[in-house]
């Protein structure tokens, strides 16, 4: 909807101006730009990921939550030099500023607990489902947050969808369910036991990931709608709790692993990107969602699952593509478009929940 707005505004502007059009030819670059970056981003931690997982070494496999408690330290400390620029880099403003949003608004800094524990959550668990599944299932089935995110908006934001929406999510379901769809192969009895296990344990985990992720991005854009504060003194909030959880969570499950070889044991340079990775994704989300429309994005979401799936066969190779995978496949991405999409007479075809 924005892009129609810049494009009928450089139109009538272009006609007193040359100079006036420049704004939005701009304004296009930087939405095609965050486009490219989502892409590149979404694409290369999923497989990065993948990879890491899956890489034989001689020594330990780096420990899952180490990388999440990591991934969390490097956006406080991303956020805080965001802040510090908001600031006009006064390093007491910025002190003054999170001594008083965070540290004197206790009540309010709580409310970021709910969903630091569930993001927390959902990041170690992806972690289980690309260990699991193949970087371009694992793509596909977690567009189901699309569906979990539209329901928890209607329940708890009291938001309307439209027919189309509701026709995406239907279609999203159904693609969903073929790529998950059974098939037949060879070899032997034991391993395809093995296989059918692993395949299980990580479609739970990215059905997990999928409802924590739908409610804690609800929750949070409630909790930014009733206040004023900066996105990122907020995301400082949600990383001093995932931080906190996330070590929590480590030492828990992971205690005798970290006392014999340190809570940095495997880390290699793959192990780094990941890291660096998933601390940077929802900062690029948010720069996304500032600079491109729902569109742009499905479009994003949609050529992040063809590289993926194009990567996990031909570099890869743990990946064997079927009629029915691609047939789902092409239904999530034409879902993605579909929800997107907005009729100018919206008004009329709203249906409420």
């Amino acid at each position: 909807m924005s892009a129609q707005k810049d494009s009928s505004s450089s139109a009538d502007s272009e006609k007193e101006s040359p100079a006036m059009v420049l704004p939005s030819s701009h304004s296009s670059r930087l939405k095609y730009m965050s486009l490219g970056v989502l892409v590149l981003q979404t694409t290369s931690l999923v497989l990065t990921m993948r990879y890491s997982r899956t890489l034989k070494e001689d020594g330990p496999r780096y420990l899952a939550s180490s990388a999440v408690v990591s991934a969390e330290v490097l956006k406080i400390i991303t956020c805080s030099i965001l802040v510090l620029m908001e600031n006009n880099y006064n390093m007491r403003a910025m002190n003054q500023l999170l001594k008083e949003e965070i540290v004197n608004k206790p009540a309010e800094t709580l409310k970021l607990a709910v969903p630091a524990g569930i993001y927390t959550l959902q990041n170690n668990l992806l972690y289980v489902a690309l260990s699991n599944l193949d970087a371009a299932t694992y793509q596909v089935t977690y567009q189901l947050k699309i569906l979990t995110t539209a329901l928890f908006s209607v329940s708890m934001l009291g938001k309307r969808l439209g027919f189309y929406q509701w026709l995406s999510l239907l279609l999203l379901m159904g693609g969903v369910a073929l790529v998950q769809w059974p098939t037949e192969s060879g070899g032997d009895s034991e391993e395809k036991v093995l296989s059918a296990g692993s395949q299980f344990v990580g479609l739970m985990a990215v059905l997990m990931a999928c409802v924590s992720s739908g409610f804690a991005g609800v929750y949070f854009e409630k909790i930014l709608k009733e206040t004023k504060q900066s996105v990122w003194v907020r995301n400082i909030q949600l990383g001093l709790f995932s931080f906190v959880f996330g070590f929590v969570g480590m030492m828990v499950y992971d205690f005798q692993s970290v006392r014999q070889s340190g809570m940095f044991q495997g880390y290699s340079t793959i192990t780094c990107v990941v890291v660096v990775l998933q601390a940077l994704g929802g900062l690029v989300v948010a720069v996304v969602i500032k600079y491109a429309d729902n569109i742009l994005k499905g479009f994003a979401t949609s050529l992040s699952i063809i590289v993926s799936t194009l990567t996990s066969y031909f570099l890869l190779k743990d990946f064997n593509p079927t009629g029915l995978f691609f047939f789902g496949a092409l239904l999530v991405i034409a879902a993605t478009f579909l929800y997107g999409y907005e009729r100018k007479p919206a008004s009329s075809s709203a249906v409420k929940v």
